[in-house]
This record gives C-alpha cells, structure tokens and sequence, in this order.
C-alpha cells in the first residue's frame, strides 16, 4: 500500500512539474539555470555547515556566490555589446569594401560591404535589445537569487521523493544519474567559467600587446567564445588576422595568428582545463559540441547547459545497460560451464 500510494505521488509530481512548466514557461530558463547551479554549489552549502555555520548562513553564502558569478558572466558581456558597440562598428568600419583576389592567372573581386553592412545591423540590433531587456534581466536576477537559496536550504525533498518512489534494488540508478549530473555540471559551470577568465587575461594582454584599439572588448568576447566547444576564441583570432590582412597590416595579421592561436586559443584549454579534467564529466569534446548546438536550437540560451547534460545522462544509461548487458553474459557463460 505504501508503495502504491508512493508511485501515484510519483505520477502527481511528474503531472504537476509538466503543469508549472508550461504556467512558468517565461522563466522556465531561469528556474533550470537555478536549479544547475545550486547543484554545483551544494558542496559549498555543506562545507560550510560541517565547519559550523547554520544552514540559513551557509545557504546566504553560497547563495551569494551564485549571485556574483552570475553578475560576472552576464554583465561583462552585455556592457561589451551595449557601451563598447560603436568600438566594434568601427573595427568592421575597417574593413575594405572591394578585396582583390589573385591566384595564378586568374584575377577576380570580391564585395565585402554587404556583409559588413549586415554584421554592423546585427550589433546594433543586439545592443539595443540588451537596453530594452535590462529591466526583464534584473527580475530574472531576483528570481535567480531566490530559487538558488531555496533549493540550497532544501536540498534533500527531491532526493527523498525519487528513493521513495524507486524500489530499493534500484537505488544505484538515480545514485549515479546524481553523480554523473554533478560532474556534467561542475564541468560546465566550474572548469568553463575558469578557462573563459584565463582566456579573457591572456586575450587582453595579447591584444593589447598587437595594439587593437578595443583589447577589453575583444578580451570579452574570446571569453564567451570559450563557452563554445571546438571552436572557441580561434574563430575570433583568426577573423583578427584576416580582417588585418585586408587593410593590410600584414605583420600584425602575422602575429595575431601565431601568438593568439597559442597563447589565446591553445593555453587556456592545454593549462587550466588540464588541472580539472579530472572533475569533470566523461563526455567527449564531439558530443560535448552536439549537445552544445543541438541544445542552443532547440532551447535557446538555456540549452547551452540543459544540451550537454542531456548527452552526458544519456551516455551513462548506455553506460549502465551495457554493464547489465555484460554481467549477464558473464552470468549465463558460468551457468552454461556448470551444465
């Protein structure tokens, strides 16, 4: 009976959290990208509470962190986009209309002006839409702040209610979902965020070192790109070198592309994702990448988290039935020896 009466809470739950998905829609990245974070900050929460802060004070302090990393992520990149546009618009300003192409015999031109004419309404485009978001972007802030410090000051209700509703020779199911979600996690927020701030002091110091005239804002935005799997800040040295190719500052192209691809695009990945692999999730750089677009397609923003960690659950059920699969051919092959 107590059985029974636990799965059709089970059901009202999985019935209930469809419901306030749908009501909750608008904030419903919020209230995942809350969720994912208070995950990889649980182990703070408790941290805090075994060198014997309460609960309320270490859920404040974790609580806290996630508000300033989040500030930190977010406002950077929409200044860049807002008060730095005109510096950007100016840097595809540069850029020649006409380029002449030569090879061998054969000579042609090729018009870049359309395409610089749609990226400078592209930035403009985005840099209003940050001001006219601001105010939506601090509520989500509000919102954020709140749903991290709930969850965190109750973090064992989901727990409960899974292991209640699961049998108990399941256990081991829900128990490395859990782990392999908060490796997933950590490898997204953690090791992400650190290589993206190494990222950004070495951007800065290289091109402000080649001499381009807004070094903070490209700084920030080879930060972002290290959010990207696979590609990263290359995309943006090599679009560097290229553009300097087309005005003709050859030596500067030169060097962009030899010292930025190193020290810019190879260190940050070869020295700071290299000392936390070993806390991170077992996921591949090509899924990684997949779950990274496909997530981004489907969901949005919000998919840049929710797509990798899909991809990383789902490998850890192949994971897990290719090991039952595995132990039952052990099982039948002692069986068919005994017969």
């Amino acid at each position: 009976m107590v059985l029974n009466r636990q799965r059709l809470l089970g059901v009202l739950l999985v019935a209930l959290a469809t419901l306030a998905a749908a009501v909750l829609a608008e904030v419903l990245r919020t209230v995942v990208f809350a969720v994912t974070v208070a995950y990889v900050l649980y182990p703070l929460r408790q941290r805090l509470v075994g060198r014997g802060l309460s609960r309320r004070i270490a859920c404040g302090v974790a609580t806290a962190v996630a508000f300033v990393g989040a500030t930190l992520v977010v406002a950077p990149l929409l200044y860049a986009l807002y008060r730095r546009r005109s510096e950007l618009i100016a840097i595809l300003e540069q850029i020649p209309d006409l380029v002449p192409i030569s090879v061998g015999g054969f000579e042609t031109v090729v018009e870049i002006a359309p395409f610089a004419a749609a990226a400078e309404t592209w930035v403009r485009g985005v840099a209003l839409a940050v001001a006219g978001a601001a105010p939506v972007l601090v509520l989500e802030l509000v919102v954020f702040t709140f749903l991290v410090y709930g969850i965190l000051y109750r973090p064992t209700a989901v727990e409960t209610a899974v292991f209640g509703i699961v049998p108990e020779e399941y256990h081991d199911i829900p128990s490395r979902l859990h782990e392999r979600t908060r490796r997933t996690l950590y490898s997204i927020y953690v090791l992400q965020a650190a290589t993206a701030a190494g990222t950004f002091l070495l951007a800065f110091a290289v091109f402000r070192l080649l001499g381009y005239g807004s070094p903070v804002l490209l700084a920030v935005i080879a930060g972002v790109l290290q959010f990207i799997p696979v590609v990263g800040p290359s995309v943006l040295v090599v679009a560097l070198g290229a553009g300097d190719l087309l005005v003709g500052e050859t030596g500067r192209a030169v060097a962009v592309l030899v010292i930025g691809l190193v020290v810019v695009a190879f260190v940050p990945d070869a020295v700071i994702r290299t000392q936390l692999a070993d806390r991170t999730g077992k996921i591949s750089p090509g899924l990684y990448f997949v779950g990274f677009v496909g997530g981004i397609l489907s969901l949005g923003a919000v998919g840049v988290i929710v797509g990798p960690l899909v991809v990383s659950l789902l490998l850890e059920v192949i994971d897990m039935l290719s090991e039952h699969g595995a132990s039952s051919e052990g099982v039948d092959g002692t069986a068919d020896a005994t017969e």
